[in-house]
């Protein structure tokens, strides 16, 4: 079990690479205009981004080629990024920094990139009072921000909150293999509710 300091902020973002759709077998390499070239970069500078900040996260969750056949160069390619880090202002920083790290790529396919901004939600804390008192009631649980969304950050802003998470023992999430044992949910959290 862990107690929430905050849930780190988070958005996404759409990029659209629009190209020029083009027959795979009649269009010489040199004549493409490839969004799906571009995508492929920003999702590698989506990792490069993140993995060189320290508590940054971004992820490319979903590429949708238009029209996506097997032997078409697509026409446009839609790219969702999500980018999360406890500092807002680091979040949107590296939405930009991954942009003009394919700037060369764009550029060389001859391909336009505009991006839209989807959602963000800035990061939330929950309050000081209801985690002391967490921490007094459950005194060797350690405090971590999350990087998951959830409705206690929805609530934060508007009323005192507090959040716990349960030990999911696989470590993965949005997943199958996603659980928690039967016993550490009431066990662990009775304290909270009897106070």
């Amino acid at each position: 079990m862990a107690i929430g300091s905050s849930i780190i902020g988070h958005g996404r973002w759409r990029i659209t690479v629009t190209g020029q759709g083009n027959h795979a077998g009649t269009t010489s390499m040199s004549d493409r205009h490839a969004p799906v070239a571009v995508a492929a970069h920003i999702t590698l500078a989506a990792q490069k981004a993140a993995r060189s900040t320290p508590s940054a996260r971004a992820t490319v969750g979903r590429i949708v080629p238009v029209p996506g056949g097997t032997n078409v160069i697509a026409s446009s390619v839609d790219v969702w990024l999500d980018v999360r880090h406890p500092d807002d202002d680091v979040v949107r920083g590296l939405v930009r920094t991954i942009v003009e790290e394919t700037g060369e790529v764009v550029a060389q396919e001859g391909c336009s990139v505009p991006v839209r901004e989807e959602s963000f939600s800035p990061t939330a804390h929950f309050a000081t009072g209801l985690r002391h008192h967490l921490t007094r009631v459950l005194p060797d649980t350690p405090i971590l921000d999350t990087g998951a969304g959830h409705d206690a950050g929805v609530l934060a802003p508007f009323a005192p909150t507090a959040m716990l998470c349960v030990r999911n023992p696989s470590g993965v999430s949005h997943s199958p293999e996603e659980h928690a044992e039967p016993d550490d949910s009431p066990k662990r959290s009775r304290p909270c509710w009897q106070t």
